[in-house]
């Protein structure tokens, strides 16, 4: 449930913001007529990355479970290499953000509503697929579906809720923080995913070492219990983790939170004679 609510608020929050900028862009320049194309791309882009969570949902219970390993196993690595994209991406955005998002509603006005819908389509398409992908992934990994999709729901129903009251200036939050602690936890889960992606190969055959394990605990903890279960959405944690797994597993989260935590280079002003 922490998981997925982590996902659905980090973002949600993304997209509400996105939404926000471009709004309040269009009613500071006294362009309210383009509302409606600009809500129409965001409808469209909601519909899609719905479809699209649909879609990886009907495939993976059509398949053979031969067929869903593999299935799960490539979404997983895929979910995995979208999500370390999407957070280093933030972090080196993040501050341009409303001046790029502005820049191309400007342009895409001149072209015409069609260009607007189509600007603020992609825009919220981006973080829309990426969730249904990541959230995909995390479902699997979790197991128990009442208290993921429980904390999809609430995850969204707050960052739609945070995302009004920064737009009204009602709520104010430090952005900055928000996104670096997020960016964190997501690297965790995402390192949980990779876990689990690894183990759906070792089923299939495509990894070795998939009954060397570095624990088997089952006997007192199984994997359906709500601790393994909330482990399990956190950090990637089985019940019986293979020496793969728990070897990649420490190499992402290691590799990927001291690159994302390491300091950004300042560029030093010319010294004036």
């Amino acid at each position: 449930m922490l998981s997925t609510f982590i996902i659905a608020l980090r973002e949600g929050l993304e997209a509400s913001l996105i939404v926000g900028i471009l709004i309040a862009y269009l009613v500071k320049t006294d362009r309210r007529h383009h509302l409606r194309a600009l809500w129409t791309g965001v409808a469209v882009a909601i519909l899609a990355s719905l479809a699209f969570g649909a879609f990886l949902s009907y495939t993976s219970t059509e398949l053979s479970p031969r067929g869903e390993e593999l299935f799960a196993g490539t979404t997983s690595f895929i979910a995995v290499a979208f999500v370390t994209w999407m957070v280093f991406w933030m972090k080196r955005t993040a501050r341009g953000l409303r001046a790029e998002l502005q820049t191309k509603a400007e342009v895409a006005i001149t072209a015409g509503p069609l260009a607007l819908a189509l600007a603020a389509f992609f825009a919220v398409a981006r973080e829309g697929l990426e969730t249904s992908l990541f959230l995909y992934t995390n479902f699997k990994t979790v197991g128990a579906v009442s208290t993921a999709t429980l904390g999809l729901i609430l995850g969204l129903a707050l960052a739609v809720g945070l995302g009004i009251g920064i737009y009204k200036s009602a709520i104010r939050i430090d952005l900055g923080k928000f996104f670096t602690y997020s960016g964190i936890a997501l690297i965790i889960i995402a390192a949980g995913v990779l876990s689990y992606g690894i183990h759906e190969f070792q089923e299939f055959g495509l990894l070795p070492g998939t009954e060397a394990f570095v624990w088997d605990i089952t006997s007192w903890m199984p994997k359906e219990s709500f601790i393994a279960g909330l482990l399990a959405g956190m950090v990637g944690f089985d019940t019986t983790t293979s020496w793969l797994q728990l070897f990649a597993w420490l190499t992402y989260a290691g590799l990927t939170l001291s690159a994302y935590l390491k300091p950004a280079k300042t560029v030093k002003a010319p010294v004036s004679a």
